[in-house]
C-alpha cells in the first residue's frame, strides 16, 4: 500500500511579508458570518498556537476590538492572515448552543490559533470540510 505524502500548510499575505507555516492541513475549518469574518471572507483553519511558525519581514497589524479575538494582517498589503482567540469551539457548537457540561456565557479556558486558508495559494478549499459558523448571532 502506498503511503500518502505528508501535507504541510504554508499561507502568506499577498506581498509575502507575513508567512504562516503549519505542520499539517487543518483538521477542521470554518466560515464565520460574524461582522469581522463576513467582511474579510476568511475561511479559518484551526491549530494549537504552538503548532504554527509565523514570520514577518514587515509590520503586522493587530485588530482586537474587544481584546479577546486578535485579528492579524499585513500592514503592507492588508492581507488578513491569522488570528488568536479563545477556543470557542471547545465550549460551543456551531449553532451557538453550549456543548454538554457548559452553560450559556461560559468562557473557554484555552486559546486557539486560526490561519486564513484563503492565504494558502496552493490549497484546494473544496478538499476540506468547512463548517458554517453563526458568529453573528452567537458570540
Amino acid at each position: 500500500m502506498k503511503e500518502e505524502p505528508h501535507m504541510t500548510l504554508t499561507a502568506a499575505c499577498h506581498c509575502g511579508a507575513v508567512k504562516i507555516e503549519a505542520p499539517d492541513l487543518p483538521k477542521q475549518a470554518a466560515s464565520c458570518n460574524c461582522t469581522w469574518c463576513h467582511r474579510t471572507g476568511a475561511v479559518w483553519g484551526y491549530y494549537s498556537p504552538d503548532e504554527l511558525t509565523i514570520t514577518a519581514t514587515g509590520p503586522v497589524g493587530d485588530y482586537a476590538p474587544n481584546g479577546m479575538n486578535h485579528h492579524h494582517f499585513c500592514a503592507t498589503c492588508g492581507g488578513n492572515t491569522h488570528g488568536f482567540s479563545p477556543d470557542w469551539g471547545s465550549v460551543y457548537n456551531a449553532d451557538g448552543t453550549p456543548k454538554e457540561g457548559h452553560q450559556p456565557g461560559s468562557m473557554p479556558s484555552t486559546r486557539i490559533a486560526a490561519v486564513n486558508l484563503r492565504m494558502a495559494s496552493d490549497l484546494d478549499l473544496s478538499s476540506i470540510k468547512i463548517e458554517q459558523m453563526d458568529g453573528r448571532n452567537n458570540w
